[in-house]
């Protein structure tokens, strides 16, 4: 009998993704990182060559977001950048992730799964540029900036963060932020605020967090805002004040916003309640730690001596109420007593008699 070819209609076309990678690595990545590293394991599979501009193309994002999200993973050692002799980007290569840390530091050779040919011309990467390095501006390019209708906006905005006229030097920094961070004018605007909030209106601080933020790949308001939260040290005081040890939910990182935020309360305030809660309940603490602090707000509460005030009242009302109870209660035996003269009652039996 001749040989059977076996074939069917539909076959696997998948990319596979490390569980490790899943498990460790993408809880802490934004939407950008995300993409661009699924999409290289997807083009190194295929053994099919991409560039910056081919990635940038695809998810909609400029080039500098692609190398941004590029060096974030080449941070995390999950991939290596090659370049040549003029400082251009000439390959990528994935690293086992299975392997050992030490692995990270030996030639790419014995660290490769399998190389991704990325080509870049130096029209899209300049030879010895750094994204993340203030250039020399003319005053050309800043009279253009300064009259888009737009940065226009964003600058006015600015001035009301800080409180006067930005100087030509301030200018270039918000420039500089907008240019080559690529940053929108959401971000820059929650940016300021985020500095401000804090008590730096420096523009060296401002120009280092923003820097930061790139370097971690942040391109919305909302991704900065976590990771805001995620190390801010505000935060842990009263997760620990609540008796948590972990890191905040969603929900949680929400209540902690809505009482600083939105209801403007000091941490003297917040650890109050926070121990009020703790010794009031071991189960939802941060519903019931809500719920004080609403009733504080409600009645003025904004310093810790507003709140000795508040549970005087409080201690008032409760003593109040339970006079007017013990009261009510005996209003029967009071009744009896005072409505009854037994020797008149028993001197009108005898009469009866």
């Amino acid at each position: 009998m001749g040989r059977l070819t076996i074939y069917k209609d539909n076959y696997v076309d998948a990319t596979a993704v490390s569980n490790l990678f899943i498990d460790e690595y993408m809880k802490d990545a934004n939407d950008a990182q995300l993409k661009v590293y699924i999409y290289l394991i997807r083009m190194m599979n295929a053994n099919l060559s991409i560039s910056l501009s081919d990635i940038a193309d695809k998810f909609n994002h400029t080039e500098k977001d692609i190398m941004r999200a590029l060096k974030y993973w080449e941070k995390n050692r999950i991939l290596s950048l090659e370049y040549d002799e003029s400082k251009s980007l000439i390959g990528i290569h994935l690293l086992d992730l299975n392997g050992p840390k030490e692995k990270a530091s030996l030639p790419l050779t014995e660290c490769v799964i399998a190389p991704v040919a990325v080509s870049v011309s130096k029209e899209e990467l300049p030879a010895n540029e750094n994204i993340y390095e203030k250039p020399s501006y003319s005053l050309d390019q800043l009279k253009e900036f300064k009259a888009r209708e737009e940065s226009s906006q964003l600058l006015f905005i600015v001035e009301q963060y800080i409180g006067k006229t930005l100087t030509p030097s301030e200018v270039k920094t918000i420039f500089f932020i907008a240019d080559r961070l690529s940053f929108s004018v959401d971000l820059i605007d929650y940016l300021v605020q985020y500095c401000v909030e804090r008590g730096k209106k420096d523009f060296r601080y401002i120009e280092k967090v923003a820097i930061s933020w790139a370097e971690a790949g942040i391109t919305t308001p909302k991704e900065a805002e976590q990771k805001a939260y995620k190390y801010d040290k505000a935060v842990y005081e009263i997760m620990n004040a609540l008796g948590k040890t972990s890191s905040p939910t969603a929900k949680e990182a929400d209540y902690i916003r809505h009482w600083t935020k939105n209801l403007g309360f000091g941490m003297e305030v917040i650890h109050v309640a926070c121990e009020r809660s703790v010794l009031g309940t071991d189960k939802h603490r941060f519903e019931y730690a809500d719920t004080i602090l609403k009733s504080w707000h409600e009645a003025g509460v904004h310093h810790v001596t507003d709140i000795a005030r508040e549970d005087e009242k409080f201690s008032r009302a409760k003593t109040s109420r339970g006079m007017t109870k013990a009261a009510s209660s005996n209003a029967f035996n009071q009744f009896k007593q005072h409505d009854y003269d037994f020797e008149s009652l028993e001197k009108e039996l005898l009469k009866i008699r």
